[in-house]
């Protein structure tokens, strides 16, 4: 009696999924450079912070210094508006104005002293002008750079054209104009500084001046003077 053999199964499809194929080989492949990727940029920063550290100690950058060094009185006029049709002896004293219009013109030099090893970047800055707490004016200087172990003086011209004051703002001030003789003003402002480090910029630094002046108005000059600094912001 002749044997029969079952027939041979047929092949598989050209499509048949086989599982642990070349996909699962990309995928590892995939997963491993992106491990090698990160653990190349993790230790990248850690040279570059490493580099940075070593730098700011062999430098050991000091904070910039800025400091308002002269202040001249180019012009001062008070003009009294809405004044009594019948003054007494002076027609600047207080009692006979009912407002004042004032106009002025400071001229401001400041010192920039960088005794650092590196250079530093000097953004634009603005400051203020007021008297008894009224802001009369806005001065600018213009951002710099300044070399490593430097001085640089920059100038600065806060102009008042005509500001109004009210009637009893206006009474102070031409009381101080017209006897005293001395008005005083207060000079307000930020300066923001970046030092920079082989072609990098640390963070800005924040140095408020706050300045008092007393300007004689009879000589258009400058009596008092006294700065303080608020202290270093990141």
């Amino acid at each position: 009696m002749t044997s029969t053999r079952p027939p041979p199964p047929p092949p598989p499809p050209s499509n048949y999924y086989y599982p642990n194929s070349s996909t699962s080989s990309s995928s590892a492949s995939i997963k491993g450079c992106c491990c090698c990727l990160f653990l190349l940029f993790s230790l990248l920063a850690l040279l570059v912070t490493a580099v940075i550290l070593v730098i700011l100690l062999a430098v050991k950058p000091k904070k910039p210094e800025f400091t308002l060094q002269q202040v001249g009185v180019q012009y001062i006029n008070l003009v009294p508006t809405n004044p009594n049709p019948n003054p007494p002896s002076s027609s600047l004293a207080p009692a006979a104005t009912a407002g004042a219009s004032l106009s002025l013109a400071v001229r401001m030099v400041f010192t920039a002293r960088n005794e650092n090893k590196v250079g530093i970047k000097y953004e634009e800055s603005t400051f203020s002008i007021m008297y008894r707490g009224i802001p009369l004016g806005r001065g600018s200087v213009p951002g710099f750079y300044q070399p490593a172990r430097s001085v640089r003086h920059v100038r600065s011209t806060v102009v008042v054209d005509r500001v109004s004051l009210m009637q009893a703002d206006a009474a102070d001030l031409v009381r101080d104009v017209s006897l005293n003789d001395r008005v005083e003003l207060r000079i307000m402002g930020d300066v923001r500084a970046r030092i920079r480090i082989v072609g990098l910029t640390s963070p800005a630094v924040q140095v408020s001046i706050d300045c008092a002046i007393a300007i004689s108005p009879r000589k258009q000059s400058l009596s008092y003077k006294q700065c303080g600094f608020d202290g270093l912001q990141l």
